[in-house]
């Protein structure tokens, strides 16, 4: 199918199966690898001429009065003469951040928030990649019958009504599926 008579739908589509974007930064604090918006955008940039798209990020303030801090919501766009789709990720600004000048709390929200609206657009999952479970050495809690961590995973599930997020995270007994399961 020629370019010009793919809907956007369809090009989004292709982009959302075959990108692929390094993970070129390193948190030394959680010792895990990460991308960047800029390696997103990196990565799109093969596809744009091939598919004749665009890609454009933008952001607004958001301040209200009910609001305790600043919140920025970017926005992700892909278009193409006729058309376009967006995704948003709405992020706040820690103005009690320790060791940063304004600007950079600003700018560290600003490029966190773009990170995730253009990875809502592309359907990236950081949960998926390879070395993404390498990032936590520590153990699973072990969730048992009778212990605090019960009493909160059946919270979890009352309110919740899944085991999933349970069953990933943490080493969960059995017996304590059973009682769990009951609770759904």
């Amino acid at each position: 199918m020629k370019n010009e008579t793919m809907s956007l739908n369809e090009k989004l589509a292709i982009i959302q199966t075959e990108f692929k974007a390094k993970k070129s930064r390193f948190n030394s604090f959680g010792k895990y690898n990460f991308r960047s918006a800029e390696d997103i955008l990196e990565a799109t940039k093969p596809f744009l001429q091939r598919l004749n798209v665009s890609v454009v990020v933008t952001e607004e303030l958001i301040q209200s009065n009910f609001l305790e801090f600043p919140m920025l919501k970017s926005t992700a766009t892909i278009s193409d003469n006729l058309t376009s789709i967006e995704a948003t990720a709405i992020v706040g600004v820690d103005l009690d951040q320790k060791g940063m000048q304004m600007p950079q709390k600003f700018g560290s929200a600003s490029s966190y928030g773009k990170k995730y609206a253009l990875g809502n657009l592309f359907l990236i999952d950081d949960t998926q990649d390879p070395d993404h479970g390498k990032a936590d050495p520590k153990p699973k809690v072990k969730i048992e019958v009778g212990t605090e961590t019960f009493d909160k995973a059946k919270a979890y599930v009352k309110d919740q009504t899944t085991l999933d997020t349970i069953l990933n995270k943490y080493d969960v007994d059995p017996k304590a599926i059973e009682e769990l399961k009951k609770l759904i």
